[in-house]
Formats: structure tokens, sequence, C-alpha cells
């Protein structure tokens, strides 16, 4: 696929890919972006009657720029050099057997630093927006985690699509280079688990913030909601490779819908932390980068052999689900079409036919 990497066809990939791409994404969420706009309807209804302007976007829109500008200027290196690793340098020359280790773990504590800093951002509104307006429940931000079973199967859709096209694109150079951003997380064990676990927690506050805080709180949108939430989304994914930062926005009208159908946000969580996972694994394979050490300065190794079968197992739990959700609404849907042996009756006895035994 190294036609892919010719910057006269790149740029223009993700055109045809959106054209063939909405009408199933029309199929699919019609109904749900319907019911969105209904709901806009009467809500906005309902503050003209009361002759109320719902300020909900003004303090929500305020807030998401705030968050977003704090993560952009002081998650960088600039900030960390120069307040942070300062700080820490002190501390390691005061306190010379408090387990720092500036020099091995520098980069590990930026990108914890990096991650602390997202997922403060990212929950902050879901403490100011309480005082703000504490009519609103915080549990309405698709923090319910009802519906959850229900709509498995369409988040368990999304892992056995994503999982082979992952296996496709981790073949491309800027796929390779980019992941993982925390470069030596192949070098321990204790570097990979901890910086999953800063990875994953960040995905975590990144759907709370995206899914869940921005839709509700811009529910007087419609499925403009949707869209409007898509935009920066996309953006928070510029400096990553370029087909990644435009399949995004797929992503987000994806995860967005569903978040808006199910009023939970916790399955596209797990697709998402899936996503990022498995995205990792396969570009430090790649690199040949797996971990075996069990610390930076450990002589154990532990080897694991198995992360393909590792990978291809959630394939497996997820087109397991999709195959006994598919089975059982061809199910409901033959009983749905059976008459019920009332109706059965009935019409036996107009057509003057015994009842059947």
């Amino acid at each position: 696929m190294r036609w892919l990497e010719i910057p006269w066809i790149k740029w223009a990939v993700p055109i045809p890919l959106f054209v063939a791409l909405a009408p199933i994404l029309w199929y699919f969420f019609r109904d749900t972006w319907r019911a969105l706009d209904d709901e806009a309807l009467e809500y906005r209804r309902g503050l003209r009657e009361r002759r109320e302007i719902d300020y909900r976007p003004l303090v929500a829109l305020t807030l998401a720029g705030l968050v977003l500008a704090i993560h952009e200027y002081y998650t960088r290196w600039e900030f960390f050099d120069h307040v942070l690793r300062k700080w820490l340098r002190e501390r390691e020359k005061q306190h010379p057997t408090a387990w720092l280790y500036l020099g091995v773990y520098e980069e590990l504590y930026l990108r914890a630093w990096w991650g602390l800093v997202r997922v403060a951002g990212y929950l902050s509104p879901f403490i100011v927006w309480p005082i703000v307006f504490p009519r609103d429940r915080l549990l309405d931000f698709g923090l319910r985690p009802r519906g959850f079973r229900q709509h498995a199967w369409i988040y368990a859709l999304c892992v056995v699509v994503m999982v082979p096209v992952m296996l496709l694109v981790k073949r491309q150079p800027d796929f390779g280079a980019y992941y993982p951003i925390y470069k030596l997380a192949g070098r321990s064990w204790l570097d990979f688990f901890v910086w999953e676990c800063v990875y994953l927690a960040q995905f975590a506050g990144l759907e709370f913030f995206f899914r869940g805080f921005w839709l509700r709180a811009m529910r007087g949108f419609g499925a403009g909601a949707i869209w409007s939430m898509i935009v920066p989304y996309c953006m928070i994914h510029f400096g990553k490779p370029y087909l990644e930062a435009c399949g995004a926005m797929v992503g987000g009208v994806v995860l967005g819908s569903l978040a808006m159908r199910t009023r939970s946000i916790y399955a596209g969580l797990l697709v998402h932390a899936t996503v990022a996972l498995v995205m990792d694994l396969l570009a430090m394979q790649r690199r040949g980068m797996l971990p075996s050490l069990l610390s930076p300065g450990s002589t154990h190794r532990v080897i694991f052999l198995y992360w393909n079968a590792l990978i291809w197992i959630a394939w497996a739990i997820a087109a397991v689900v999709l195959a006994a959700a598919l089975v059982r609404r061809h199910r409901q849907h033959l009983l749905a079409g059976r008459p019920s042996p009332a109706h059965e009756k009935a019409r036996g006895a107009e057509s003057g036919d015994p009842a059947p035994r």
C-alpha cells in the first residue's frame, strides 16, 4: 500500500471513503438523529414558552475552549522542562533515596503529567456544571450504565471492523513512527503498564468529555450536537497520522450517535480503549520493541509470545457477542411475525373453523 504515501493521492483518500460511508451512517442512525431533533424542538419550545434563555451552550463551549487550550499549552515539553522537571530535580537532590530516578523515568514523568492534565481537564466541567446548573443531573450526561448489554452488539461490530483495519494500517510508516506515544513503552513491563494505565485513563476522560458532557450540554442543538462535537474531536488528533485524524470524524459521528442512542458512554469507552491498546501493541510489535524486562534496571525477563493470539481473542469475543445479538434479534423477528394463540382462536371463530388444539 505504498501508493497511500504519495502526497497528491493521500490527501484525497478520505473523500471517497466519506462519500461511501455517509449512506451507511444515515441508514443506521437516521432515527436517532430525527429523535434528537424532535427532542431539541420540544426543549426549545419549552424555553420559549417560559421566556427563558438557555445558557448551557455558552457555559459549555466556554469551558470546552478553556479545557482544550490548557491541554495544548500545559502538556508541552516546554512547560514540563521549565517547571516540573526543575522541581523534580530539586526534590531528587534533597532526597537522593526518594526513588524518583529522573534520569531513567524522565519521559515517563512527562507522559504521566500529560495524562494527569488531560484527565483533570476533561473531568473539570463535571465539577463546574452542578454549581452553575444545580437542577441538571450529572447521571444524564451519559453516565448511566443501563442499556449497555442491550446495545453491546453495536460496539462489538465496531471492534470486529476495526481490528482488521488496524492490521492493514499498521504497515503505514507514519503509524509505526507515531505509536506508542511514549517511545520507551517497550523498555520494560513497568514502563508498559504505567504508560497504558495513563493512556487509557485519558481516553476515559475523553469519552466523558466529548460523548458525555458535550453532547448533553448541547442537546438544544439536536443532531447538530454531534456535528459540533466532531470538529474539536478531529482537531485533538492533529499531529497524529493524517488518515487517523480524518477517520476521527467518522469515529466521532459513530460513537456520538451511539452515545445519544443508548444514553451511555461506557460501551464506547470500551471500544475506544480496545482500539487504542491494540494500536499500541501492533506498532510496538512492528518495531520489535515489545517488553520483556521487568523494569529498566532489572536483569529478569518475562517474554510473552501470544500478543497476536490476544488480539484475535478480543476480536473473537466481539464477533461472538455480535453473532449472539443477531441470532437473538432474528428470533425476536420470527416471534413478532407469528400470530398469538388468542389471535388464531379469534380468527378461527370468525371463520367458523374449530380452534386449533
